[in-house]
């Protein structure tokens, strides 16, 4: 009867452990949510996020400062989810539109054709995009 209470009591403790963890862990993961994402799927998780902002910083040589405005907190670093740089929403302009041309033209399976663009299509590791003139 002993062991009885004492097991008992021993696995009330543990379930009340586990109830307050749970919702002690719960805040911290959402703060760490990415925040702000207009066209980027809101359920991306930060290693895929991280990921495809690497991918930009790629295809068009830059730093993420160059997208991403700094603290206004007096703190060092970048505010990711500011929108006060306007190169932020210019990207979010040319997400759209490469979706768009990819979604509408390639649309093909056929092994050596262009799957798809992205932004190292025409930035080619440029901030800005070398323009050509077509021979007339």
């Amino acid at each position: 009867m002993k062991n009885f209470k004492k097991l008992t009591f021993f696995a009330g403790i543990m379930s009340l452990v586990v109830t307050i963890s749970a919702f002690t862990l719960q805040p911290a993961q959402q703060e760490n949510r990415p925040k702000n994402l207009k066209v980027l799927p809101k359920s991306i998780s930060e290693e895929e996020l991280t990921k495809v902002m690497r991918g930009f910083n790629a295809a068009l040589g830059v730093k993420c400062g160059y997208c991403h405005a700094p603290n206004t907190n007096g703190e060092k670093g970048l505010d990711f989810s500011s929108d006060a740089n306007p190169k932020k929403n210019i990207a979010r302009g040319m997400i759209k539109m490469t979706k768009k041309i990819n979604k509408k033209y390639f649309k093909s399976e056929n092994e050596g054709v262009v799957k798809n663009i992205s932004c190292v299509t025409c930035h080619n590791e440029q901030s800005k995009p070398k323009t050509i003139t077509l021979a007339e």
